[in-house]
């Protein structure tokens, strides 16, 4: 870090303010209020306006950060200290309206672009899957048509729900509409489940969507599935948008869609880890509704999945910033 670039402030210091105590922001760190600026700007939507089935995704950003509290300054994993490679921020929450999925849609889009104008990448806490259309949207509008990495039980590629465009199971065929993906590097990850007919995979395969299924991760083990992941993305600007119920209901039951059959939380965290060098610009986890959670099993699952990704966002971050010195 160059003289001239101001040091990081990071988390609470637990030694002399228990866990437990004072507001929670993502990983106790501070308000980007607090700070001015923030490389990775961790923001909250809470809305489920768009869910299909059980509701309450709209409690789950604080629901993470709350979970949050005992996330630790060094990662061991990544052989890291995020908070001190870079500013991490908690920007609060955007406001949407929970009666209106349009203007929900287009204000998401909007305070998301104005916070990646300050220079920021977004680290999101959702709400339902919804909001992964408008964050893409802003996204793409800085970086142009964007790699997806995204994990899910469900394809979330369907066309209509009652007539309705934007749902929690429509981003992304609305996001490949409006081409600000990249079709050459989408991959789904943890696909399980029924599904509507064969055709569901028919639509999606020429979206351009590769699959790799939570028996895929089973059989071949994550350093592979890692690995392919890693060849098929290269160096394109990536986003990753995580459904919580990518975790089998034993790992993530606070969820809207549960499925049986899905992946474990170790397994999720060690492919995030395998991505460490791709070129992450945004992400979000989502579908966190702890109303069906118990003993804080998916909030924690949730703050530990956002820890990942930050951590590899931090990492490049500095990484670019010492390149430049």
């Amino acid at each position: 870090m160059s003289s001239d670039q101001q040091q990081p402030r990071g988390p609470v210091d637990s030694s002399r303010i228990p866990r437990f105590a004072g507001p929670a922001t993502f990983a106790r760190l501070p308000r980007l209020d607090e700070v001015g600026r923030a490389d990775v700007a961790v923001v909250g939507v809470p809305f489920d306006s768009g869910v299909s089935y059980r509701p309450g995704a709209r409690f789950g950003s604080n629901a993470v950060r709350e979970a949050s509290r005992l996330l630790r300054p060094y990662n061991p994993a990544q052989d890291a200290s995020p908070f001190a490679l870079a500013q991490v921020a908690d920007a609060g929450d955007i406001a949407a309206n929970p009666f209106d999925i349009h203007e929900a849609v287009e204000t998401v889009e909007r305070a998301a672009g104005e916070l990646l104008d300050t220079g920021a990448r977004l680290m999101t806490l959702g709400g339902d899957h919804t909001i992964a259309l408008p964050l893409l949207r802003a996204v793409a509008r800085k970086h142009g048509p964007v790699a997806l990495l995204h994990f899910d039980a469900h394809l979330d590629t369907w066309d209509t729900y009652f007539g309705a465009e934007y749902t929690h199971g429509t981003p992304f065929r609305r996001a490949v509409e409006e081409g600000i993906l990249d079709t050459s590097a989408l991959s789904h990850v943890g696909t399980r489940g029924p599904l509507y007919g064969k055709k569901d995979l028919t639509d999606d395969a020429k979206m351009g969507f590769g699959i790799v299924t939570s028996a895929d991760v089973m059989r071949r083990g994550v350093d592979e599935v890692a690995d392919q992941l890693r060849q098929r993305i290269g160096d394109r600007p990536l986003y990753v948008s995580i459904d919580i119920d990518c975790l089998d209901p034993a790992h993530a039951p606070g969820t809207g869609t549960p499925e049986a059959g899905g992946m474990t939380s170790r397994e999720l965290l060690e492919i995030l880890r395998g991505l460490a060098s791709c070129n992450l610009v945004s992400a979000d986890v989502v579908e966190v509704a702890p109303a069906y959670d118990h003993a804080e099993i998916t909030s924690v699952a949730a703050s530990h999945t956002a820890y990942e990704l930050t951590t590899i966002m931090s990492r490049q971050i500095a990484a670019d910033r010492e390149s430049r010195a």
